[in-house]
């Protein structure tokens, strides 16, 4: 970790509705490092999700500023890919399709972005399924076309909303071991948002443990357990115990 990848600054964030402005985001200032694995940990509908809606450009913030590798973030950008816990594929496509979508919507040639796609599906444990569709496949599976997907665009920072969420728990620890390899192969920066503890303290360098809404940093915690992390080790349930303690309960 050399650098600040995202600089988030006074962030605010308020909704206008029928009812009257609803702020969910509350002066925020985060930096997150190059090649950082951060995690958003905090109650449900905390606000989590909008923030890393205002880092990658999907929502415009209304107060502070957002930097993405030294420039202000105002709108959705290639240098920044998110995955969603909804499956967003193109039921239409094959997995070579989906995976390689990106770049031949940028005018990359055909050589060029099939052999990178296939390097990201065979990163993904997913060789032999370059001409399957989505709905061919399992939701872990699908899942890992998300994320071969958001890699194929080469991001320098990948936001995840929770990606595991709609897993079973089985396939949802599987899938966090499999996160941990890519990331480790094709190091990104990743903001990943998360409410579940046991998951947020496997993946994280760091864990920013949120407030109720409107949100705002209560404690932060760097996670200095090593790779990989066993679930039942003495250390990861004393942290797990004392982060608990801290979190708000959700409303």
């Amino acid at each position: 970790m050399t650098e600040n990848m995202i600089n988030c600054t006074n962030m605010e964030k308020t909704f206008e509705t029928s009812r009257g402005p609803v702020p969910v985001i509350s002066d925020v200032t985060l930096q997150v490092q190059e090649n950082e694995f951060l995690v958003l940990f905090g109650p449900g509908q905390c606000g989590k999700s909008t923030m890393i809606n205002c880092m990658s450009g999907l929502e415009p913030v209304t107060g502070g500023s957002v930097e993405v590798n030294g420039k202000r973030v105002s709108a959705p950008g290639a240098d920044r890919g998110v995955v969603y816990q909804k499956i967003t594929l193109f039921p239409w496509l094959t997995v070579m399709g989906n995976v390689e979508y990106g770049p031949k919507v940028r005018g990359i040639s055909k050589k060029e972005r099939r052999e990178r796609a296939q390097h990201y599906i065979d990163l993904v444990g997913l060789n032999g399924f370059e001409q399957s569709y989505p709905n061919q496949l399992s939701g872990g599976m699908q899942q890992r076309v998300g994320i071969a997907r958001a890699y194929c665009n080469e991001p320098a920072v990948l936001f995840m909303d929770e990606p595991f969420g709609h897993l079973d728990a089985q396939t949802r620890y599987l899938m966090q071991e499999d996160l941990m390899k890519i990331w480790e192969k094709e190091k990104r920066t990743i903001v990943f948002v998360t409410n579940n503890i046991e998951e947020a303290i496997y993946l994280a360098d760091r864990i920013v443990v949120m407030t109720n809404c409107p949100t705002h940093i209560k404690k932060e915690y760097r996670i200095r357990l090593p790779r990989p992390r066993d679930y039942v080790d003495p250390k990861f349930l004393q942290l797990r115990e004392e982060i608990s303690a801290v979190v708000d309960k959700a409303l």
